[in-house]
C-alpha cells in the first residue's frame, strides 16, 4: 500500500518536473534560525509578482510571505508551489517547516503530506535529525503545531525509511518534543514487521522513562512482538504494565495476552484471562475460544476444553473445523476413539467438511489404538471426498498394516506412494525396518538401491535399519562394512548406530569388538543412553559372563548410569541360566530393597529358573505372589510352570494350568501344547497325547513342526509306524518342514526296528530337506552298524561325517573306544530323546 501510494506522488511530482532539494543546496544556510524583516516588506506587493525577481527573494523574505499567509494557508501553499516550480535555488529547509505547521494548524493535512513526500523522499534530502531540529525551531519562532511532529513520523514510517524516523524521533525528544501515542505506536508497530524487536523493546523503555503516554494499542503491538519473537511468556509483563499506568485492557489486549499465555501452555492461566475479559464486558471471538481449547487439550484439560466449547456455542457462536479437530486431538490422546468418530459426524451434520489435518489426527489415534482397519477406513473416505492423503497419513497406515500384520496391504500402500511421489525418507524407512527386522534383508537392500535410484537421500535412519538387519543376520563384516560407508557419506552415526553394533557384536561373543566401539563411541562424544548400557550388560549376562557384567555395571553408575528393572532383569535371568537360583533369589531381593519394583519378565525369568531347576512348588508360590501383586500373568510365565511340571511328570497340575490360562483371558500357545504333549509323551501316554492333538486344532491352534516331532516319535516308540507316517506327511501337506530331530528321532525307530535300509535313507531326506545332519544320527547309524557287525559302513559314516564338517562328540569316540578294545557299542545313544 504505501509502496503504491509513493509511486502514484513521484509520478504526478515527475510531471511538474520538479528538481527536489536543489533548494537545499545551500545547507549550511538551510540549519540556521531565519528572523524575517517584514518591515522591509511592501505590504500591497504582490507575492507572485515578487517570484519575477529573484533578488528580492532571500530566505527570510519567504518566511515572511508564509506568515503574512498563515491564516489562507491555501495562499502561502500556492506561493511555496510557484517559488519551487521556479527553481529558486535560495529555498533552505526552514521555509519548508514553517509551511508544514501552517498546513497542519489549519487541517490541511493531505496537503502537508503530500508536501512532505515531495521534499523529503529523493535521495540528496538533509539528515532526519536536521529536519527534525529545523520543525522544532520553526515552533519556536515563527508558528507551532505539535501535530506537525507527528505529521513527519508518519511520513518516515510509511516510506519505509524506519531507521530516520527512529533518528528523528530520537531529536525530538532530545529538544523536549514528545509526538502523540498514534505517531509512536505506528513507529513501534514498524519496527516489530522488521522483526527489529530489540529496537522496539529500547524505545519503549526510552518512551517509558519520559513518562510518555502509554494506551492499549501499544501494549498490544508490544505483546504481538513478544509472540512473532517467541518469547509469549514477556508478553504479561507488557500487560501488567497496561493497568500500572491506569489504562484499562481492551478487548485486543485481551486476545493477545491470551494467545500469549496458551503459546506457553498455561492453559489455567488462559481460562482465567477468558473470564475476566468476558467479566469486563468484552465478548470472546471465535479467535480467542479456538486458541484456549486447543491449549486445553495440549495441556491434557479435556473437561476445560468441552466446557469452553459449551460455553462458545451457548455464546452463540458457531462450530469450526479447528475446535473440532483440536478436541478429536484430545480424544485421542486419552484413548477415546469413540469420542472423536462421534465429533467427526457432528461437524458434518453441521455441514463442515473434514480435512486434510482432521482425518491426520483420527488416523494417528486409530494407529495408536491399535484400530489400524479403522485408519484404512479413514484413509479410503477421505479419497473419496477428493482430498489427497498426504505423506504423513500415508506413512501412518503403513504403519499401522506393518504392525498388524498385514505387510500384503503395506506394500501395496507403499508402492501407491511411490507411484504418486508423495512417499519421502520416513515412508522407505518404514518398510526397511520392517524388513530387517523380519530377517529379509535382501530386500531391504533392494529397496535401498531403489531409494536411492529416485533421489531420496539415505538418513542416519536409513543406516541403523539396513545395519539392524545384517546384526540380526550375524553378518557383521557387512555391518563393519556398512558402517564405514556413512563416514565416507558425511553421515554422523548416533548413539542408535553403535547401540545396533555393540549388540550384534554382544550375540556374536565379540566382546572385544563391542567394547571397542564403546570406546570409539564415547571418544566421538556421544553419549550412552539406558538401551546402550542395557546391550553391554544383557549380553554379558547372556553369555554367562555374570562377573563381567557386574564389573562394567560397577563402570557404568560411575558414569551416572541408573540400575532399572531391564538391568536387574539380565542379572536375575543370567543367574537362572546357570541355575545359581540361590543368587538370583539374593538379587531380587536386593532390587525390591532398593525400591525398584519387578515386574512380569522378573516373575517369568524366576519361574522359569525354578522349574528348570526342579522347584515347581517355588515357583507356583511365584505364580500367586504375582496375582497379589496385580500382575498380570503373560503366556510365558504360564509356559515355563507347565513345562515345569511335565518335566516332573505331574500332568495333573499342569492341566490345571492350561485351564486357568483360558480363564485369564490367554490363548494357549502351540509350545504349551507340545509341552504337554511332551510330558505325556515321556509316560507313555500317546492316547492322551492325542486328546490334546484334538482340543488344539478345535481351539484353532495350527501345529508347528515340534508338534509333528513330538507325535511321531511318540507313535515310532509306540511301534505305531503306520500313524507316525500318516503324521510325517500331514506335517509336510500343511508346509511344516520337518527338522533335525524329527528325522533324527525317525532314524532311531528305524534302527530299532532293524530296518538299516530306511534308516540310511533318512540322511538322504534330511539333505533333499534341506536340513543338516548332526552328530547324533551319525551316532546313531554308526552304533547299530557296528552292533550288526557291518565295521565298514560303520568307518564309513564316520568318514562322512568329518567330511561334513561335523565334529564328533564324546559319545561317538565312546563308540569307537568300545569297539577298538573289543567290547560292546554303547546303549542309550538316542537318550537324547
Amino acid at each position: 500500500m504505501t509502496t503504491c501510494f509513493t509511486c502514484l506522488v513521484l509520478s504526478r511530482w515527475r510531471l511538474l518536473s520538479f528538481r527536489t532539494l536543489s533548494l537545499f543546496s545551500t545547507a549550511s544556510a538551510s540549519f540556521l534560525p531565519y528572523h524575517a524583516d517584514t518591515s522591509e516588506l511592501d505590504s500591497s506587493l504582490d507575492p507572485y509578482a515578487a517570484l519575477q525577481t529573484r533578488k528580492q527573494l532571500t530566505e527570510e523574505r519567504v518566511i515572511a510571505y508564509l506568515m503574512k499567509y498563515q491564516h489562507k494557508p491555501s495562499t502561502a501553499l500556492g506561493f511555496f508551489q510557484r517559488f519551487q516550480l521556479r527553481e529558486v535555488e535560495v529555498l533552505a529547509l526552514n521555509s519548508l517547516c514553517v509551511l508544514l505547521h501552517i498546513l497542519v494548524r489549519s487541517d490541511m493535512h493531505r496537503s502537508a503530506n503530500e508536501l512532505l513526500w515531495k521534499s523529503l523522499l529523493a535521495s540528496s534530502n538533509p539528515s532526519p535529525s536536521a529536519v527534525a531540529v529545523a520543525l522544532i525551531d520553526a515552533s519556536k519562532r515563527h508558528v507551532s503545531e505539535p501535530r506537525t511532529f507527528d505529521f513527519l513520523l508518519f511520513f518516515y514510517v510509511h516510506a519505509g525509511r524506519i531507521d530516520d524516523a527512529v533518528e528523528a524521533f530520537s531529536q525530538m525528544v532530545k529538544y523536549g518534543i514528545f509526538p502523540g501515542v498514534k505517531a509512536r505506536n505506528d513507529l513501534l508497530a514498524a519496527l516489530v514487521r522488521l522483526n527489529s524487536f530489540d529496537r522496539a523493546r529500547d524505545l519503549y523503555h526510552e518512551m517509558s522513562a519520559f513518562e510518555m503516554e502509554f494506551d492499549c494499542c501499544t501494549c498490544d503491538i508490544m505483546m504481538h512482538s513478544c509472540l512473532k519473537e517467541g518469547k509469549p511468556n514477556q508478553a504479561e509483563a507488557y500487560f501488567r504494565d497496561l493497568s500500572h499506568k491506569g489504562f484499562k485492557a481492551d478487548a485486543r489486549a485481551y486476545t493477545k495476552i491470551i494467545q500469549a499465555v496458551c503459546k506457553e501452555s498455561h492453559s489455567k492461566r488462559a481460562c482465567e484471562l477468558l473470564s475476566e475479559m468476558k467479566s469486563k464486558g468484552f465478548d470472546p471471538s471465535e479467535f480467542v475460544y479456538t486458541t484456549v481449547i486447543g491449549a486445553c487439550v495440549k495441556d491434557g484439560h479435556m473437561v476445560d476444553a468441552l466446557r469452553l466449547k459449551d460455553e462458545m456455542l451457548n455464546d452463540g457462536l458457531p462450530w469450526n473445523l479447528v475446535v473440532a479437530t483440536s478436541l478429536m486431538k484430545g480424544y485421542c490422546a486419552q484413548g477415546d476413539l469413540d469420542g472423536g468418530f462421534s465429533l467427526l459426524s457432528t461437524i458434518r451434520e453441521e455441514g463442515i467438511d473434514p480435512n486434510n489435518v482432521t482425518y491426520a489426527t483420527l488416523i494417528e489415534g486409530c494407529y495408536k489404538s491399535g484400530k489400524h482397519e479403522q485408519a484404512y477406513e479413514l484413509y479410503c473416505d477421505m479419497k473419496q471426498m477428493g482430498l489427497v492423503p498426504n505423506v504423513f497419513i500415508t506413512n501412518s497406515v503403513i504403519r499401522g498394516f506393518l504392525k498388524s500384520g498385514k505387510s500384503k496391504e503395506a506394500f501395496c500402500l507403499f508402492d501407491e506412494a511411490v507411484a504418486s511421489g508423495i512417499a519421502n525418507v520416513f515412508t522407505y524407512n518404514d518398510i526397511m525396518h520392517w524388513l530387517s527386522r523380519s530377517g529379509r534383508l535382501q530386500e531391504a537392500c533392494a529397496l535401498w538401491v531403489k531409494m536411492e535410484d529416485r533421489g531420496v537421500e539415505p538418513t542416519v535412519v536409513s543406516y541403523n535399519n539396513l545395519l539392524l538387519g545384517h546384526c540380526k543376520q550375524k553378518d557383521m563384516d557387512s555391518a563393519a562394512k556398512l558402517f564405514s560407508q556413512m563416514f565416507e557419506k558425511g553421515i554422523k552415526p548416533n548413539v542408535r548406530t553403535y547401540t545396533i553394533l555393540i549388540n550384534g557384536y554382544m550375540k556374536k561373543e565379540d566382546f572385544g569388538r563391542a567394547f571397542d566401539l564403546l570406546t570409539k563411541m564415547n571418544e566421538a562424544g556421544i553419549a550412552c543412553n539406558d538401551h546402550t548400557y542395557h546391550v553391554c550388560i544383557d549380553g554379558l549376562c547372556k553369555e554367562g559372563q555374570i562377573s563381567e557384567a557386574f564389573e562394567l555395571l560397577h563402570k557404568f553408575r560411575a558414569e551416572g548410569f541408573i540400575p532399572s528393572c531391564r538391568t536387574y532383569n539380565s542379572i536375575i535371568d543370567g543367574f537362572c541360566k546357570m541355575g545359581m537360583m540361590n543368587v538370583a533369589a539374593s538379587f531380587f531381593q536386593k532390587m525390591c530393597a532398593d525400591g525398584i519394583l519387578p515386574n512380569v519378565i522378573t516373575y517369568t525369568c524366576l519361574i522359569d529358573g525354578y522349574c528348570k531347576s526342579s522347584c515347581t512348588d517355588l515357583a507356583q508360590k511365584l505364580l500367586t505372589e504375582m496375582g497379589r501383586k496385580k500382575l498380570v500373568c503373560d503366556i510365558a510365565a504360564y509356559n515355563a510352570l507347565i513345562a515345569g511340571f511335565c518335566n516332573e511328570g505331574n500332568m495333573e497340575r499342569a492341566l490345571l494350568l492350561l485351564d486357568e490360562i483360558s480363564k485369564a483371558g490367554l490363548g494357549p500357545t502351540a509350545v504349551i501344547y507340545n509341552c504337554l504333549m511332551s510330558g505325556y509323551k515321556k509316560l507313555n501316554n500317546m492316547e492322551a497325547a492325542f486328546d490334546l492333538l484334538r482340543r488344539m486344532k478345535e481351539e484353532g491352534i495350527a501345529c508347528d513342526t515340534a508338534t509333528y516331532t513330538t507325535l511321531i516319535d511318540g507313535s515310532l516308540k509306540d511301534g505305531n509306524l503306520i500313524l507316525a507316517s500318516d503324521l510325517y506327511s500331514e506335517m509336510l501337506a500343511s508346509g511344516n518342514v520337518p527338522d533335525s530331530i524329527t528325522f533324527t528321532a525317525m532314524t532311531q525307530t528305524f534302527c530299532d526296528k532293524g530296518n538299516f535300509a530306511n534308516a540310511y535313507k533318512m540322511l538322504h531326506q534330511m539333505d533333499k530337506a534341506g536340513v543338516q545332519p548332526n552328530v547324533l544320527v551319525y551316532n546313531i547309524l554308526i552304533s547299530r552298524y557296528f552292533r550288526e557287525g557291518n565295521f565298514q559302513e560303520a568307518y564309513r559314516l564316520h568318514d562322512e561325517m568329518l567330511d561334513m564338517g561335523l565334529e564328533p562328540d564324546d559319545r561317538t569316540y565312546d563308540i569307537l573306544v568300545s569297539l577298538k578294545l573289543g567290547g560292546k557299542p554303547l546303549e542309550n545313544v538316542n537318550s537324547h530323546f
